[in-house]
Formats: C-alpha cells, sequence, structure tokens
C-alpha cells in the first residue's frame, strides 16, 4: 500500500458518498455496507495501519496526538479531503463542521472509543461540533471532510 493506492481505495468509497446528506440514514447505510466485517472497511483499515507503520500517514504531532491531512479535497475524491489521525486516550481540540463529517474508527485496542462509539462508522451533520475524543485505548479515525471544511474553535 502507498498513497496513490490509498487514494484508488478511498475513490470507490467517495463516489458512493457523493451528493447525499450527512444524516442518521447515512450512518446507517454506512455500517450496513461498508461496516467492519467488510472487505472496504478491512482494506481501509490495513491501509491506515500500514500508512502510519510506514510514515506516509499522520506525519504531524501535537497534544498527544499524531495526524495529518493526506488528500485535499479535489474532483478524484468527489470533493473530500482525507485525514487520519491515530489518538491514545486523548481529546483534540474543538471544532466545528460546517458542512459536516463522516468518520471511520478503526480500533487498534479492543474497548478503543470515538466520541463513545466503537468500530464502524459515525456521520456528524452540517453543523456538528466536538472535541474528537478518544477513550479506552488506542484508534485510528479516518476523517472525510466536504470541501475540507472544519472550524477549530478552541
Amino acid at each position: 500500500m502507498n498513497p496513490q493506492a490509498f487514494k484508488e481505495l478511498l475513490q470507490g468509497v467517495t463516489a458512493r458518498l457523493h451528493n447525499r446528506p450527512l444524516d442518521a440514514v447515512l450512518h446507517t447505510w454506512l455500517n450496513a455496507e461498508l461496516g467492519p466485517t467488510t472487505p472496504t472497511y478491512l482494506a481501509l483499515k490495513q491501509a491506515c495501519e500500514t500508512g502510519v507503520a510506514d510514515g506516509w500517514l499522520c506525519q504531524r504531532e501535537a497534544g498527544g496526538l499524531k495526524y495529518g491531512r493526506i488528500f485535499k479535497p479535489e474532483a478524484e475524491l468527489h470533493g473530500f479531503s482525507v485525514d487520519v489521525v491515530d489518538m491514545t486516550n486523548v481529546a483534540g481540540p474543538h471544532h466545528t463542521h460546517p458542512l459536516g463529517e463522516i468518520d471511520l474508527i478503526m480500533p487498534i485496542d479492543a474497548e478503543a472509543r470515538f466520541d463513545g462509539h466503537g468500530t464502524g462508522w459515525l456521520v456528524c451533520p452540517a453543523g456538528s461540533a466536538h472535541p474528537p475524543t478518544v477513550t479506552g485505548g488506542r484508534a485510528l479515525v479516518l476523517y472525510l471532510l466536504p470541501e475540507g471544511r472544519i472550524d477549530f474553535t478552541r
């Protein structure tokens, strides 16, 4: 796996998300269609684990977080940016999602939770806000942001 192969994998996902409302319906659909037992989820998790281990993901570090935007929003990714964060029992900086946020939660430690959610997808609607928090161990979280929009509030 390398960044280009990762982008190609993500293109298949973002094509299915393009122009869909970021809401509870999408949350349910993602977990049913691309959930933790599917080949897509397993490939994304393996790609993220490889990227972190090989050093092309999560290249920055601050406040106990390892993070990085691997892809800016672009047509190939249907207007989504892609970030991956490596978190262990930590809260990140508070921010809002002007257009929403789609998170793929990939626990490394079985009990790890992101904002109280375990393995799978979490859809945050437009205008939502949070300090992203992992408890119970270590997790990787992949963020898809429409137009790359995020506003840090603190």
